[in-house]
């Protein structure tokens, strides 16, 4: 429903380009922009093995976002996408089993709709590599298990800047990523896989320069 609701809204910015684009030119042809967002994390959680009897599921939670785009065209672009280790709530059959910090950089490579006007589009696709710090945290279970180091995932991304002048604009953003860690005892051996692949619809500022 959150995603649906982005949608809609991007929707409505498209209408309102040609309106703004008429009375004032929003080009820039400076090649760096940087957003903040509030992103909304919502898990696709997955089980195998012990971790499926045991049903471990991440939280959803928000989020904020830090991101650099550089432009190698008016309609290429790079973008950089950080925020600082997030505190994961891991639950265990219903129940608060602990915590784990989940740092998850992304870099894509984006296409940028710059023809529209005030309302520009994009779709982006890259790679996410997430750390995976405090990993023994895990007091409800006793702390006899945790989870890999890191995952390395795909991205996809489609979004939408509106701006209000050549340097300020609204963004709208929906990404999706593959991430996924095992579980494993403390002595090694392999509990199961815990899938987490999540949502991330989100809202922010943009700034061009």
């Amino acid at each position: 429903m959150r995603i649906k609701t982005l949608v809609a809204a991007m929707a409505v910015l498209a209408t309102l380009a040609p309106i703004t684009s008429k009375a004032q030119s929003t080009e820039n042809d400076n090649p760096w922009m940087v957003r903040v967002r509030a992103v909304d994390l919502l898990w696709n959680n997955g089980q195998s093995g012990v971790a499926q009897t045991l049903n471990v599921n991440a939280r959803n939670q928000v989020i904020p976002e830090f991101d650099v785009t550089y432009f190698f065209t008016k309609n290429i672009a790079t973008e950089l996408v950080l925020s600082y280790p997030q505190q994961v709530n891991i639950t265990a059959g219903g129940g608060q089993a602990g915590k784990i910090s989940a740092l998850p950089p992304s870099l894509l490579l984006q296409y940028h709709f710059t023809e529209i006007g005030s309302f520009v589009p994009y779709v982006g696709a890259g790679i996410n590599y997430t750390i995976f710090g405090n990993r023994q945290n895990f007091p409800a279970l006793e702390n006899s298990v945790t989870v890999d180091q890191s995952s390395f995932g795909v991205v996809g991304q489609i979004g939408a800047d509106y701006f209000f002048d050549k340097n300020w604009g609204v963004n709208l953003d929906v990404k999706y990523a593959t991430m996924a860690t095992n579980i494993d005892n403390l002595g090694g051996g392999n509990l199961g896989k815990l899938t987490l692949n999540p949502w991330m619809p989100a809202v922010g500022v943009t700034y061009k320069f």
